[in-house]
Order: structure tokens, then C-alpha cells, then sequence
């Protein structure tokens, strides 16, 4: 199986423990601050912990109109969280998922917002790097995004 990835790595001056909190409420801020991307996002299955099910429903922006995905892992402790979309029209035919695993890393001055993307291919097709180069600014685009959301709502995180 063959796969391709990409980085997002993003600083911000909010410490780690404040931008998890605030990530971690991606489900309801999203769609508020990213419309075009991501239309909703709902619990089909589960309770938020590991093992929920959700699914996307994409915005015009994108090529896409839904995906199913799992939640992996979730470590509240060291900032981190894993998902793995295994269904939908945004596996594009030729991936059996794409898995993604964030990490807020404590830094001096805030934190270090890291997040790998791994497309999982079914075969030797890869996603091109267009579509790549625009998922990451997609990406970087909706964290600052919600960064932003999370500073003008302090009283909420």
C-alpha cells in the first residue's frame, strides 16, 4: 500500500493546554469559521471518546461533499488527537482512509500546533500534488481560523 502525507505545523502565542481546549471544540467551530469547507459535522455514533463516529459534510470549497471518519486516540494529558476518515467521497476512489494525528506542543511563548495527514492509498494512485497543497492551506486556513474564534471567545475556553 502506498501513501502520501502532509505537515502542518502553525506557532501560536496561546498556551498548549488553552489551544487543545479550543481545537477540541472543531466539530461546533469549523463550520462557524470555515462555512465554505465545512457545512457540518455531526455524531452519527458514540460519545466523543475513542471510537465516535462523525460525519463531514462539506461546504462548496471544496470537491467534496461528506466523509465519515473515527477517533482514534485522544490524549488530553499530552495535547493529542487521532482520527481516520473511512468513508465518504472525500477518499476520492483511490484511498481506503486518511488518518490524521494532532499534537499541540507546549514551547516557550505558547505552543506549536502540529498536524500530520497520511492518505492511506488502495493502490498506486496518490492524491496530486495539488489537491495536497490545498488540503494543507485548507488546513492552516481553519486552525487560524479557530485560533481566532478561541481568543475572541475567551470565556468559553
Amino acid at each position: 500500500m502506498t501513501s502520501a502525507s502532509i505537515e502542518i505545523e502553525i506557532p501560536s502565542s496561546y498556551p498548549a493546554d488553552k489551544v487543545f481546549k479550543v481545537f477540541s471544540d472543531f466539530d461546533n467551530i469549523a463550520p462557524k469559521v470555515n462555512p465554505d469547507v465545512f457545512k457540518s459535522i455531526e455524531t452519527i455514533e458514540g460519545n466523543g471518546d475513542v471510537g465516535t463516529k462523525k460525519i463531514f459534510t462539506f461546504g462548496d470549497a471544496v470537491p467534496f461533499t461528506n466523509g465519515k471518519y473515527k477517533v482514534d486516540a485522544i490524549d488530553t494529558s499530552n495535547f493529542s488527537y487521532s482520527y481516520s476518515f473511512f468513508d465518504g467521497d472525500c477518499l476520492m476512489g483511490i484511498l481506503d482512509s486518511i488518518t490524521h494525528h494532532i499534537k499541540v506542543v507546549p514551547c516557550d511563548g505558547g505552543s506549536k500546533f502540529k498536524q500530520t495527514v497520511i492518505y492511506n492509498c488502495k493502490g498506486s494512485d496518490k492524491p496530486s500534488e495539488e489537491i495536497l497543497k490545498t488540503e494543507k492551506e485548507i488546513y492552516e486556513k481553519t486552525y487560524k481560523a479557530i485560533e481566532a474564534y478561541g481568543a475572541a471567545h475567551p470565556e468559553s475556553y
